[in-house]
Parts: C-alpha cells; sequence; structure tokens
C-alpha cells in the first residue's frame, strides 16, 4: 500500500512506560507473602509463560515476517541488545516483554512467533504476536500493512496446536491458564488513525474513544474465549509529548499537544472502567484483568527527567530525536547518540531500554 513518509512515521507512535508495566506485572505474579522488593523471582515462579499481543512496544520481531516498512530489523536498533543485533525490536535493547520475562524468572527474552525457530522451551514459556503499527481499531493495522489484533489471536490459536503437541493437551491447557498476557495497543488508534488520517472522521473524538474502548473489550473478550485468564492491558501514554508529536503538532517550540494528552486522559478512564466491568464478571468468570496506567508515570519522567536520571526528554537518541523512527532511524543518515542512558526516547517514538524504578516504585 502507497502511502506517505508522514502517515508511515506517525503510524507508529506508540509506546509505554516500562517500569509501571514491570512494577504492575510483579505485582500479579507475586504471591502475598511476597514484597515486591524483594529480587526477581527464580524459575520456580508460578508463572510459567509469558504471550504477548499489541503493537512495536511488545514486537520482538513478527514484523520481520511480514510485507511492511514498518520494522527495526536493521542497526542502529538493537546496538545495546547482546550481540548487537537488530532483532526487529523497537528499542536499543530490550523491550518491556524481555524485562517482565526475565524479572519473572521466565526467560531473558520473548521471541517472535513468526519468523523465528522456536524451540519447545520458546513454545513452553510465551513468544509474542504483536505487530508494530497496529491497533485496536483493524483500520490502524491495516493502513500499515500489519498485523490486525484478530491476525494476532489466530496466530495464537496456530501456536496452542503446537504447545499440545509440545506438552500434551493436559500441561498445555494449564500454560494457557495460568500465564500471564500482556496486551499493548491502541495508542497508533488515536494519533495515526483519527488525529492524522482522515477515515475516521465521521466520529467525533468521543464517538471514536468509544469505539476504540468496545474493539479493546471485544479483544479481552475473545482472548478469554481462548483460555487467557490473567490479562494486563495497558493505557495510552501522553501522547502529545511524544517527540513526533512535539514536532508535528507542538509549534516552533516543540511544546507537548495538550488536545492529544487530553484525548489519552479520556481514552484511559473509559478504558480502565471497561476493564474492571469486565474483570470477574459473569461474562469472563475467573478472569483477572489489570488496567496499567502509562500516562501518570511517562508524564512524570518527562517533566520531572532529573528525578530519574534523565538528560533528554523531549527528542530521540536517533540522529536528530526529532523526527526519525524506522527507517529514517539507520546507520547512514541517522547515527545516535552517544549514550543512550541519558535519553528517555531512543528514537521519535520509543522508549529507550534503560528506564529504572522510581523511588517507592516496587511498595
Amino acid at each position: 500500500m502507497a502511502m506517505s513518509k508522514r502517515t508511515a512515521s506517525r503510524a507508529l507512535l506508540v509506546m509505554t512506560a516500562t517500569v509501571v508495566i514491570l512494577h504492575r506485572t510483579l505485582c500479579v505474579a507475586a504471591s502475598p507473602a511476597t514484597p515486591l522488593a524483594a529480587p526477581p523471582a527464580t524459575k520456580q515462579t508460578r508463572t510459567p509463560a509469558l504471550f504477548l499481543f499489541g503493537d512495536s512496544i511488545v514486537d520482538t520481531g513478527n514484523n520481520n515476517g511480514i510485507i511492511t516498512t514498518v520494522r527495526a530489523n536493521f542497526p542502529p536498533y538493537g546496538q545495546d541488545f547482546p550481540g548487537h543485533n537488530a532483532t526487529g525490536r523497537f528499542s536499543n535493547g530490550k523491550v518491556p516483554g524481555d524485562i517482565i520475562a526475565s524479572r519473572l524468572g521466565i526467560k531473558e527474552y520473548v521471541p517472535a512467533y513468526l519468523g523465528t525457530e522456536l524451540s519447545d522451551f520458546d513454545l513452553l514459556t510465551g513468544v509474542s504476536f504483536a505487530s508494530g503499527g497496529c491497533g485496536f481499531d483493524p483500520l490502524t493495522a491495516e493502513l500499515m500493512s500489519v498485523l490486525t489484533m484478530d491476525n494476532q489471536l489466530d496466530l495464537f490459536k496456530e501456536y496452542k496446536e503446537k504447545l499440545k503437541r509440545v506438552a500434551g493437551a493436559h500441561r498445555a491447557a494449564d500454560i494457557v491458564s495460568t500465564s500471564l498476557y500482556m496486551v499493548i495497543t491502541g495508542t497508533d488508534d488515536l494519533a495515526n488513525t483519527y488525529f492524522t488520517t482522515p477515515f475516521r472522521r465521521d466520529y467525533d473524538l468521543e464517538s471514536y474513544i468509544e469505539f476504540v474502548v468496545q474493539c479493546a473489550s471485544d479483544f479481552i473478550k475473545k482472548l478469554y474465549g481462548l483460555g487467557a485468564r490473567r490479562i494486563n492491558i495497558a493505557g495510552a501514554p501522553p501522547i502529545g509529548c511524544v517527540p513526533s508529536q512535539r514536532t508535528n503538532a507542538g509549534g516552533l517550540e516543540r511544546e507537548c499537544v495538550s488536545l492529544y494528552n487530553q484525548a489519552s486522559v479520556v481514552y484511559n478512564a473509559a478504558l480502565e472502567k471497561e476493564i474492571k466491568r469486565l474483570n470477574g464478571s459473569e461474562a469472563l468468570p475467573g478472569s483477572v484483568l489489570k488496567y496499567i496506567d502509562q500516562y501518570t508515570p511517562l508524564l512524570d519522567m518527562i517533566q520531572r527527567p532529573d528525578a530519574y536520571g534523565f538528560d533528554v526528554t523531549n527528542r530521540g537518541c536517533c540522529g536528530t530525536g526529532v523526527f526519525e523512527v524506522t527507517l529514517t532511524c539507520n546507520r547512514y543518515t541517522a547515527e545516535p547518540c552517544g549514550d543512550p542512558s541519558k535519553f528517555l526516547f531512543w528514537d521519535t517514538y520509543h522508549l529507550t531500554e534503560r528506564l529504572q524504578p522510581p523511588p517507592g516504585a516496587d511498595h
């Protein structure tokens, strides 16, 4: 599908606060008697596997296996990953799913389901089905020629059959029902499909948010129907403070775009309300659904970078940090900064690997 560079790049506005996801996930996994400040979980963790659904924040390389321009399988992506390997992760190193899996004692890295030679161990301990550039609104993925959320569910169905062959039907069912599921998407629906393209302008903003939340609700129900019970769903970050949005709509001073941030706030409130309604309901008995707040901690990092050890939060590490992402963040035209650990953002949409918990985050 032909598209402008502007549309292609805006479609990739997906990001998350790793520290919050990690903290909330550990809250779910820890037993009541286990303090969250304890050392990382051991192999005796009662979470057998981690499954990732969503967009580029948790895409560990699935887009490498499909025909799309939304990729990160080339340098300088992955420069701080083991072996300096550009795996397709939209970061300089690990992505949140890797960090969560490691902290839960499951494994160090969560492989992509597509384009990867998966071992029995990989199948037993979880994979990523996420696709950079997608959203809960199926149109968002279609605009970028990436996997829709329903496509990801189809891959999960396929995966379950492979798991049965490896583990047997009984153990496979147990793994599916007791594992942790992370769902991180929805930001591109607002940032690209609604604010950038004309294709959903038959909705006013409030109506479109209602539509996206309904799509999210439908996805949760479908995932539950496939056996998932412990599902964490992330809200949207402060979209207007992402470097790309500062550049595109923040004026000469590249200020945060208040309208976009307010859209995130309204969307998050509606999503959280729907998650609470579904959690443990008659329609989803036995479900444990958690809403993950990305907005509050990430905005605090942007506004108070010194408190978290960051020097730069208004531009990315790659190139000028003003517009570079995916194809425009490359080793030929956009050398990265000297020290990514000082930058909150790796490119104009995605965070660097280095995000440390703020004081008290584990309490």
